[in-house]
């Protein structure tokens, strides 16, 4: 999960107000310095950790709780708010015709995301198309052109070419008709005044409706004076923050660059290229506090599911169909959505989960659960209470496991099922269900 570290330690000062018999200013005062403490931890600047915490404390002394809200309810919708102040207005970028110039230093993440941000708009409908500008990395041409060929993206380049402003003339061109056009341009070490040149030669040719600064979370509070640097030379619209799975500065990334005023559109959250989520502070607060993220959640079926076999899973659950086959393709769309400890960090409630239940030992759980299915015959799967003892020891055999592991497997099954009943047998469930089904909503619209 992003932020892990203070993710857990802010819901820790959450179940220390929750679990208070009542709040008082001592209280008050010990969660704000668990707060600091957090935050501070997270790289978060000095100055923004005590306005947070004197704010936090001020209200939650001073304020009295609105009807209906009990003073421990009040105190975390609190924490919340300020929490939220710190990381600026999200600004989400148009799924509209535009062009976009990425920019950045070395290393930063600038080709890989590229590649990301095309797929986005790809998924959205768009035609895109990204132009290698970046003429000074060696590999960078090869990497882009590799990265647009995984996403199903047009690619545009001359190989050889030293001239960055006459590439992108030739490929704005070359992409006259398309939607998204994305431009991975050069970095450096440092903003040195050749570059400064060249992205001003390019922004001339292009005219990008947006100009993305690409900034890498580790370089933790830096990232403030990195996003006024770019901006003061070639007008950044928007930010990138990548690598934020891997480091505990990301915290200080983030308000940094918030403080600037340029808005942070999208956040890297991993290696894969689905790996970039829309960045909304509200949203994002909320998965950090134990709240979860239902709304990202849809957008990430909505992008990885077939909306044609999600409602085939539907209309068989409906019927009161579960056999293994049905099972088999719930788990190919829940892998198809990413590792389950970041799904399951969407889900209100359940990220200190990973306190209780090793993730990766449970993603490797439905790995081995596919490949003993894959050992079934089309018989089996479709009524697996003829799988007994030899069979089990066929399957067994096949898959390259245990005869222990296929019998967890249909115990699995059996539970499934059972739980499918039972919301089956839930007359309100069915209706609804049955509502969204007919409208074609399914939450995948």
């Amino acid at each position: 999960m992003v932020l892990e570290g203070l993710g857990q330690s802010l819901r820790n000062v959450l179940k220390k107000i929750t679990g208070a018999s009542h709040i008082d200013e001592a209280l008050v005062k010990e969660i704000s310095r668990d707060i600091q403490r957090a935050l501070l931890q997270a790289d978060v600047n000095v100055k923004l950790v005590l306005e947070l915490t004197k704010s936090v404390e001020n209200r939650a002394l001073t304020e009295k709780p609105p009807a209906g809200t009990s003073p421990k309810e009040h105190v975390v919708k609190i924490i919340y708010d300020e929490l939220i102040k710190i990381l600026g207005t999200p600004r989400p970028l148009p799924i509209a015709k535009q062009t976009i110039m990425m920019v950045g230093l070395y290393g930063q993440g600038k080709t890989t995301t590229t590649g990301k941000l095309g797929r986005y708009f790809h998924k959205k409908g768009l035609q895109v198309g990204v132009i290698a500008a970046d003429v000074h990395r060696p590999a960078a041409y090869d990497q882009l052109k590799q990265v647009a060929e995984k996403v199903n993206i047009q690619f545009y380049g001359e190989p050889g070419e030293k001239d960055a402003a006459k590439i992108v003339k030739d490929g704005m061109e070359h992409f006259a008709s398309t939607d998204v056009v994305i431009i991975d341009t050069s970095g450096r070490h440092a903003l040195e005044d050749d570059l400064i040149a060249e992205l001003k030669r390019v922004a001339d040719v292009a005219k990008p409706t947006e100009r993305i600064l690409v900034l890498d979370a580790s370089v933790g509070q830096q990232a403030g004076p990195q996003a006024k640097a770019f901006h003061d030379a070639v007008g950044v619209t928007s930010v990138i923050i990548t690598k934020m799975d891997g480091t505990a500065k990301g915290g200080g990334a983030l308000s940094a660059v918030a403080q600037t005023q340029a808005a942070i559109v999208f956040i890297g959250t991993g290696e894969h290229l689905v790996d970039l989520e829309p960045f909304d502070p509200t949203r994002f607060i909320s998965r950090l506090l134990g709240m979860g993220d239902l709304q990202t959640l849809l957008e990430a079926a909505k992008d990885n599911i077939n909306e044609e076999e999600a409602q085939e899973a539907v209309r068989k659950m409906m019927s009161g169909r579960f056999t293994l086959t049905e099972m088999y393709e719930q788990m190919e769309m829940l892998t198809s959505m990413g590792p389950l400890k970041k799904l399951v960090s969407m889900l209100p409630g359940m990220n200190t989960m990973g306190d209780k239940v090793d993730m990766e030992q449970s993603q490797e759980k439905l790995k081995k659960f596919k490949y003993i299915m894959d050992s079934m015959t089309e018989e089996e799967m479709d009524d697996p209470k003829l799988i007994k003892s030899t069979r089990i020891t066929r399957i067994a055999k096949g898959a390259g496991v245990e005869a222990k592991d296929v019998r967890e497997l249909l115990k699995q099954y059996n539970m499934s099922k059972k739980a499918v009943k039972g919301f089956m047998g839930n007359r309100k469930f069915r209706k609804q269900l049955m509502k969204q089904f007919q409208s074609g909503e399914l939450g995948m619209q």
